[in-house]
């Protein structure tokens, strides 16, 4: 695998729309697995509707389209206020989403959107980038641990039957 660079540019009103589909999509198959798929959809809509009110012109959020060296599209980032912070004015960054295109995983695209997402919050000037992930996505969990992300707060849960 190369050292892959990206640039990241502001997501257009349709690429906007696109990447909330998908995300939401993403969002719900992996919810559905813990509750009713109904219940994972309205979650969904809420955390849209209560993350970003204004859509991508929601201040203080940053929905990223990332392009490789020729200008392709290779992958999205949303990046915005660490939610965990009550009083808004902490330096911590939260990364909300971050997708790789099919075509373009495992070459290293991943570990390059992190690093401009990194950068894009020390320009902003923040000081830490937290995520959640969730425990099924062993993918993700690795390139984390790989770019230097470690556990903060760990929640796990199991399904009882009476």
């Amino acid at each position: 695998m190369d050292d892959r660079k990206v640039t990241l540019r502001q997501m257009t009103p349709a690429e906007y729309q696109s990447a909330t589909e998908i995300r939401e999509a993403d969002t719900i198959r992996e919810l559905a697995r813990l509750m009713p798929e109904e219940q994972a959809r309205e979650r969904t809509r809420q955390g849209t509707a209560r993350f970003l009110p204004d859509g991508p012109d929601t201040p203080g959020h940053h929905l990223v389209v990332a392009e490789d060296e020729s200008g392709r599209t290779v992958g999205t980032a949303w990046i915005g206020p660490d939610p965990r912070s009550e009083s808004g004015t902490s330096t911590s960054a939260w990364l909300f989403h971050l997708r790789v295109l099919p075509e373009y995983r495992r070459h290293g695209y991943g570990a390059a959107i992190l690093t401009a997402a990194e950068q894009l919050v020390a320009r902003l000037g923040g000081t830490d980038l937290a995520l959640n992930v969730f425990g099924g996505n062993d993918a993700a969990i690795a390139l984390y641990r790989r770019c230097g992300y470690g556990v903060s707060a760990m929640s796990m849960s199991k399904t009882v039957r009476g």
